[in-house]
């Protein structure tokens, strides 16, 4: 592959299913949530109220194939949001029911899809800076977990936990870190916690046991970072459960959409 529009290609015809860390540096990537249209505005607005963790970087208008300010974010006519996920989550009454290569079946004309900002995107830059993530390093998806810091409220969404990554570094790479990935607002930005007693703080409590996927090795002089993380509105939709009627549909932790847009043009 060369560029996004032939990477969402080889997605959208099954012959790349997995994680995208490390794919196509320099490229924003962007998380998945589809809603039934009568609780899209409940999920707009709690993402307004919480911007480091939902990110929205643009909605569905008029269909699978069109986003709202899309011009600036992909290429019309080159993309499809049922399709050009590698893998996606198929939730019903908020409980998983499905992992697929396409969510085609279950789109309809009730649904809209939102595009939520991915830390993978800074990634490259701390690449650059010679502070290559391990989960790139080691060609493994990243390390997520549940928390116990919780999300403000909005409509029917209550009581819904953060879903953190975790990259480590030394303690001495620590503030460079921060400042690189402070110039990200819109892909979740600096990150919200570090050290193990910033593990402690977020309830976190085996960093070897991830909610979501792989586990990565922190060495004896690194410690874990925590920086907000784009499944977050997966754990919002199965936190409020069978509130919502109708499927809703994810990506699958680790598995983004590639944009066209350059992290250059989105930091």
């Amino acid at each position: 592959m060369s560029n996004p529009e032939s990477f969402r290609e080889l997605c959208r015809k099954e012959i790349h299913t997995g994680p995208t860390s490390g794919v196509l540096p320099g490229y924003i990537q962007a998380n998945l949530l589809i809603l039934p249209k009568c609780v899209a505005e409940s999920f707009e607005d709690l993402c307004t109220r919480n911007p480091v963790a939902c990110p929205i970087l643009s909605k569905t208008e008029g269909g699978p194939q069109f986003l709202r300010n899309h011009a600036s974010l992909i290429k019309q006519g080159t993309f499809d949001i049922r399709t050009d996920f590698p893998r996606y989550n198929v939730y019903s009454r908020g409980k998983l029911v499905q992992q697929k290569n396409n969510c085609v079946n279950e789109w309809s004309s009730d649904h809209v899809g939102f595009l939520i900002g991915c830390s993978f995107t800074f990634e490259h830059a701390l690449e650059k800076a010679g502070l290559v993530p391990k989960n790139v390093l080691y060609n493994k998806n990243v390390s997520m977990f549940r928390t116990t810091k919780f999300l403000d409220s909005a409509g029917i969404f209550h009581q819904c936990p953060y879903v953190v990554s975790m990259r480590p570094y030394k303690l001495t790479e620590v503030e460079i870190v921060r400042e690189i990935t402070r110039k990200f607002k819109k892909t979740h930005g600096e990150p919200l916690d570090w050290g193990y007693d910033g593990a402690k703080r977020l309830g976190i409590e085996d960093l070897q046991k991830p909610d979501y996927g792989d586990p990565i090795d922190i060495g004896e002089q690194e410690i874990p970072m925590f920086w907000a993380c784009g499944v977050t509105p997966q754990l919002a939709v199965t936190t409020v459960g069978d509130r919502i009627e109708g499927s809703v549909i994810g990506h699958t932790p680790g598995h983004m959409l590639i944009l066209d847009a350059t992290d250059v043009d989105w930091c």
